[in-house]
């Protein structure tokens, strides 16, 4: 019996491998044989989950011919990456994807470090900032207040708390779009609702347009659904979007949703014009394409800026966009708060869908945001979530043009995460050595479809300080394992995989 549950083509593995090349060799600079390179292309993509644990490689003559090398080059690279313990094999079973005993599974998407790590690794994987306190203390102590009369029923509410869809409903309708309750499903976290109207909208097969670059996690949680992801290329900078280029893919590949992170893009931090939105909610509308709008990051401006009106605003009716909210990034992501605003039809779809799901979110979860809603606590807690990530930016963007100055970013004016061109040199070898340096950092492919922005890493606004000065000095000293090629050439594997 095989022991791969997964199959990467030959095609497709060379155009990932390809992805990765370095910048050239400086004087005095020794290159790898080219089996040594081959098998470290391959490792470093098994450990950046890109290519799947047991997943069937293609076979040597095949993968040859894709690469335009030899197959004995193909050959010494399998024999070496078998004797790491990232490759097994058996006669007529072919040659699958492995890691080494004792190391954990990489992860595909940005998963949190886990905490008993954090005392000797800097985590830049996940953007994120700590609860603002007093707020979640008190917000929490409030739900308790209110919770008496809902501890007397069964507790499941698909659709959310009444008080709460209420409450969300009416700051729509305070920022200009009329909202009833009924256009309102809470749910658990932004995630959770992105998950659920790729359901409804997205099955398998389904194509889902989506930005490129665009939030890792989401892209994965598509892949894992079944979708068939299109990218559509960010403008250059903090431009923005190309709407030509969105019109021309929502007409020609007829996706049945499109995904936009409108306001402080993760990961690039960009932030979409009025016009802009307008445009692209009439080309969905006239592609008959479902827009997703994420706005969890909407209220994370840093600078004076004057936002512009949100991307529903342009369809106030709900039938083309369906826009995701959520407590996460603004609030504390371990509020575990989201929610859909759609039309009326759209949510009764959702909430039906979701008896074969969750069932609802956890009531006294709910009952905390609506608190926080409620009695201003919200804007008093986003306001030092503002402050707290404003300072973090400013100081990690000095320690970063300090250690790293070949590398280059434009300040975003908002959100929580910078998106930084390596100069030249690869992001997954940069994340690998990262590990053996003490810092977490996530390589541009985590964003990118099929391998795309290699030269890229994203760094988040979590640390400051000298937290930010250490960050930008251990990644300064895996910069300069990469150019030595120190990474990714054999050697002890990294204990801790970026996730």
């Amino acid at each position: 019996m095989a022991q791969w549950t997964s199959a990467v083509g030959a095609g497709q593995l060379a155009r990932l491998l390809g992805s990765q090349q370095d910048r050239p060799a400086g004087p005095g600079t020794r290159r790898p044989p080219a089996y040594r390179a081959l098998a470290d292309g391959i490792r470093l993509l098994v450990l950046e989950g890109r290519v799947p644990v047991a997943a069937r490689l293609p076979a040597e003559r095949e993968l040859a011919l894709a690469l335009t090398v030899s197959r004995t080059t193909v050959a010494a690279a399998y024999e070496a990456l078998r004797a790491e313990g990232f490759l097994e094999s058996r006669r007529g079973a072919g040659s699958w994807t492995a890691v080494p005993a004792g190391n954990p599974l990489p992860a595909r998407g940005l998963e949190p470090l886990p905490p008993e790590a954090l005392g000797s690794m800097i985590d830049l994987g996940c953007a994120a900032l700590p609860a603002p306190e007093p707020w979640l203390t008190r917000a929490v102590q409030g739900a308790l207040e209110e919770l008496p009369p809902y501890a007397h029923t069964h507790g499941d509410y698909p659709a959310g708390l009444p008080t709460l869809r209420a409450m969300i409903a009416e700051r729509y309708t305070a920022r200009g779009i009329p909202t009833m309750p009924e256009q309102i499903m809470v749910t658990t976290g932004a995630m959770g609702a992105i998950d659920a109207i790729c359901h409804l909208f997205g099955g398998r097969g389904e194509r889902i347009a989506v930005e490129s670059p665009s939030y890792a996690n989401i892209l994965q949680l598509m892949r894992e659904a079944g979708a068939r992801l299109v990218p559509v290329a960010m403008a250059e900078g903090l431009t923005g979007w190309d709407v030509d280029r969105w019109r021309q893919v929502l007409r020609e590949a007829a996706p049945r949703v499109a995904y936009v992170v409108a306001d402080f893009h993760n990961p690039t931090g960009a932030l979409a014009e009025e016009d802009q939105r307008r445009r692209l909610v009439d080309a969905a509308r006239s592609a008959g394409t479902v827009l997703v709008a994420d706005e969890t990051m909407s209220e994370l401006w840093l600078d004076d800026v004057e936002m512009p009106p949100p991307v529903c605003a342009f369809d106030p009716a709900g039938s083309t966009v369906v826009t995701v909210g959520s407590a996460s990034k603004a609030f504390w992501a371990g509020m575990r708060i989201g929610w859909v605003r759609a039309a009326p039809d759209v949510i009764r779809s959702l909430v039906a869908a979701r008896a074969y799901a969750d069932l609802g979110t956890p009531v006294l979860e709910q009952l905390a945001v609506n608190w926080l809603f409620s009695t201003g606590g919200w804007e008093q807690a986003v306001a030092v979530r503002r402050e707290q990530a404003r300072q973090n930016r400013d100081e990690l963007v000095a320690a970063v043009r300090r250690e790293l100055p070949d590398w280059e970013f434009e300040v975003p004016r908002g959100g929580l995460t910078l998106w930084v061109r390596t100069g030249g040199l690869s992001g997954s070898r940069l994340a690998e050595a990262g590990e053996r340096v003490g810092v977490r950092v996530p390589s541009g492919p985590r964003f990118g479809v099929d391998g795309a922005f290699e030269g890229y890493v994203r760094l988040p606004f979590t640390v400051g300080g000298a937290v930010a000065e250490e960050a930008a000095s251990r990644l300064a000293a895996a910069a300069r394992l990469v150019e030595s090629g120190g990474a990714g050439s054999g050697g002890e594997a990294p204990r801790t995989f970026v996730a």
